[in-house]
Parts: C-alpha cells; structure tokens; sequence
C-alpha cells in the first residue's frame, strides 16, 4: 500500500525561495510541493499539503498555536500514514515537546523540521532535511506498523525524540541536540534506526486523543550569582501564578541564603508548583547529592530529573491546563509520559 504522508508548512525558514522579479525571499507554494522538490516523486508516495493562513514566524508562537497544530492532526490523523511539519526552528524544541504531551496514544510519526537557510537557496539544508523526514514519516517495520510512532525532530541527519532536543546553535546546519537521548535514527547512505530507543505502543490501534487545554500561568527563575531577594519575589508573588520553573546549578543545586528557601517555601505554601530543571545542558538534577540541593527538596520543590527547559515548559502549560487541581498536576509531572524524562 502506497504510503500517504501529509505536509503541514506552519512558516519558517524552510518554506522561501526567491522570487524570480523582485528577488525578494517569499513562501513558495506547498500545494506545488512536487514541482518545487522533485526529488520527492521519486518515493512514488502519496503526498498531500496545506499551509497555516497567515504563516506565524517561530517567535510569535504561542500556545495556542500548539491546538491548532494538533488539531489540524487530528482532524486528517486518519487519512494520512504520517504527518511532516515545518516550522521556524527558534521555537520548535518547545512546539515539538508540547505536541508530544497534546498527542495521547499516538501511532504515526509527527516529524518537525526546518533548515538554517531557504529551501530556494542553493547551499540550503533545507532540502534534504525535508526529503528525510518524508522518508522516515512513511517507512514502515517488516509488521507493517511505523519505524518511530512518535513526534520527533529531524535536523542535519539525526533525528530526535522531540521532548529531548534543544536548539544549541544558531549559525551551523548541525542546530539541534539532545544532550539526553541518543538519536532515534541517524541518516547516512540508509537511514539506520535504533529501535531500543523508539517508543512502540504496547497495544496498537488505540484511537488518537488530543489535549487541547493549556494554561500559561507560569514563569521561570534562572538561579545565577547575586539574584536578588526583590526579583525573586516579584515573580513568586506574581498574580494567578500556577507554576514556576527554577533553574539551578548542577544536579540541582540553588544558593542557600535563607531568604530564597522561605520565598519558595511560601510560594509552594500558597499552592505555587515549583519544578527544579538543571541548567546544565547535559545531566540530571538529583537534589538528595548535595546539602543545598536537599534544603530545596525538603521545601517541596520538586525535581525533574533530566528533562530540557523546552519540555519542562510545555509539559506544565498542558498539566496546568488539563488539571485545576495542583496535586493532580505534580503526581503526572513526576511521571514519564512521552519519553521526556529518565528515571
């Protein structure tokens, strides 16, 4: 069976070329696809494309950017073998980690991608970034069932569990890593997939549920030498606050001046969750290894183990959303839900 791959082109990078009067860079014509990169004609697959109306640049992402994402899945999720997205890169470690939380029981590959220059250009990445995550949204094991039924990133011949990547570099084709997870597959002559690591549904043929709440309520502190007690607060103490992330040094670790454990005591006290991700790129935060980390643990902040910014950020602003009731909220985000977090 011929597989059926749907593009989704949301803006970015990728998706312009020049126009050949004014020379300007434009959006080329997804609906085209084929005439604008023939190279994907010689798959023999069943490619389909639609556009978001108006294009978002990958700065003005929001949230609810991230439902209409999902939605618009959901909407063809049963028509279509896999699904292909390409997006701004500045923002899609965070986009890719959101949809990961929004798709439950997801059994087709989501692949986000983009390039560091215009698919029009002729040193572009773009190219055969794209025509890789086609590839790899269509292939299938000898059961018939998806290579990596999951939302993932492909970018410069890796691709990624897309709760696990960071954007690390802003000039090299080679943009993307994950500090904490190996590559799910790596592109070379064939495409080689390292099936231990790819998450498989353990009953196939579930249906597709999509978790459209979201709740943005949340800040984040970084911990660096010399905040002051004033900032601190001001963000504790913000109105309606549900959520704050803290980034600390190492496995976990913050100052220990008195004044910072009594603010966040008092914050988790009023029922603010603080959530405790390393600033490191690469590690885990485990707050029983030092005293300091362990005056935070017996605060009540909780620990995230190894989880990115990115995916520590989504995954409250859905959490946040889907549950008003905060011990709801820190009883699943202590838990694996999408291959985000090592424990």
């Amino acid at each position: 069976m011929t597989p059926s791959i749907l593009i989704i082109y949301t803006g970015g990078t990728i998706g312009m070329k020049h126009d050949a009067k004014s020379g300007a860079l434009v959006p080329f014509n997804f609906r085209q696809i084929e005439e604008e990169v023939p190279e994907l004609q010689k798959f023999g697959y069943h490619i389909d494309s639609i556009s978001f109306t108006p294009l978002v640049d990958s700065s003005d992402i929001t949230p609810h950017f991230w439902i209409k994402l999902a939605q618009t899945i959901q909407v063809h999720y049963d028509r279509y073998d896999g699904f292909v997205i390409l997006i701004g890169t500045d923002t899609m470690a965070y986009t890719a980690s959101a949809l990961s939380f929004m798709l439950e029981d997801l059994e087709k590959p989501v692949i986000f991608t983009g390039s560091q220059l215009p698919i029009g250009i002729l040193r572009t990445d773009g190219k055969e970034n794209f025509i890789s995550s086609v590839e790899i949204a269509a292939a299938r094991r000898n059961d018939g069932t998806p290579q990596v039924p999951e939302v993932c990133v492909f970018f410069e011949n890796q691709l990624f569990r897309g709760n696990r990547t960071t954007k690390d570099n802003a000039e090299q084709f080679h943009a993307f890593r994950s500090p904490n997870l190996p590559p799910l597959a790596q592109a070379g002559i064939q495409i080689k997939y390292n099936h231990h690591l790819i998450r498989y549904p353990q009953e196939w043929g579930k249906p597709l549920k999509v978790h459209a709440k979201v709740c943005n309520d949340l800040a984040t502190i970084k911990i660096f030498p010399g905040i002051q007690e004033k900032t601190v607060n001001a963000i504790l103490n913000i109105s309606g606050l549900r959520a704050v992330i803290i980034e600390t040094y190492g496995s976990g670790n913050a100052p220990t001046q008195p004044w910072l454990i009594a603010a966040l005591q008092q914050a988790i006290t009023r029922g603010v969750i603080i959530y405790n991700v390393t600033q490191c790129q690469a590690g885990s935060v485990a707050m029983e290894m030092y005293a300091t980390g362990v005056l935070l643990k017996d605060a009540g902040v909780i620990g995230g183990y190894d989880i990115t910014v990115e995916a520590a950020i989504s995954k409250l602003i859905l959490l946040t959303g889907q549950y008003a009731n905060n011990d709801d909220v820190i009883t699943a985000i202590d838990k694996n839900l999408r291959g985000e977090i090592s424990i």
